[in-house]
């Protein structure tokens, strides 16, 4: 179960994930090391940020139904998110980076119970200059260069503070957020201002921040609008 606290009050999950591991940068549930450095060439990032020690990993097991995994899911996005925020000011703080691992089931599930989390979560923290990524098992990709990129052995949501010359790029689809976090500040607000905490509102307002373009895939399907 999730606990996370916003709005002053602790909100619990409803067991739909189960924690495996608490957050650690050597997780023993899941090969973090292995894939890092099979990745490290496509994104410099990540060696950095694990040598200062900068990168956690919590690893969940789906146990319960999708619509509460989603919620749950989203709470713990947030956590992360309000966990590297205050790190950004001090020494290496731009290097942190959270890390969601999902457990159990097949990775097409993973997918879907990621995307309208990360949907909503890009839009929240984007403007304060925090990027959220999602990943699933196997998933197939190419780099700006061409070159195919590692699969994922496992599915994971992701959040890091972003790299403002750059990282608008992976947000073609997405203009005005692109923009946004280009001149992104943390001026510390309250991302969650004039929107209620519950997922189904937050759910029912990211379904509104939809982008008409491009016109394929559908609208309704967020999994398929990428920011790494």
């Amino acid at each position: 179960m999730i606990t996370t606290r916003m709005g002053g009050a602790p909100r619990p999950g409803a067991g739909a994930l189960r924690l495996v591991e608490s957050r650690t940068s050597a997780p023993q549930a899941v090969r973090v090391n292995d894939y890092i450095r099979a990745v490290a060439s496509h994104c410099p990032f990540l060696m950095p940020s694990a040598a200062h020690g900068l990168t956690g990993w919590t690893v969940y097991e789906i146990v319960g139904a999708a619509e509460s995994a989603e919620a749950e899911l989203f709470h713990a996005g947030v956590r992360a998110a309000e966990w590297i925020r205050p790190l950004t000011s001090r020494r290496h703080g731009r290097l942190a980076c959270e890390n969601i691992v999902l457990l159990g089931g097949a990775a097409a599930d993973h997918r879907e119970l990621m995307a309208w989390p990360h949907w909503a979560l890009k839009h929240l923290y984007g403007p304060v200059g925090l990027m959220f990524g999602k990943f699933w098992t196997g998933e197939e990709g190419t780099d700006r260069q061409g070159r195919r990129i590692p699969p994922p052995p496992f599915s994971f949501l992701t959040v890091r503070c972003a790299v403002r010359p750059v990282d608008p790029r992976f947000l073609a689809d997405t203009p005005d957020l692109a923009r946004s976090l280009s001149t992104a500040v943390d001026d510390g607000r309250e991302v969650f201002q004039g929107l209620p905490y519950e997922w189904k509102a937050v759910k029912t307002w990211a379904s509104s921040l939809l982008s008409p373009q491009p016109p394929s895939p559908p609208p309704n399907r967020p999994a398929a609008f990428r920011s790494s």
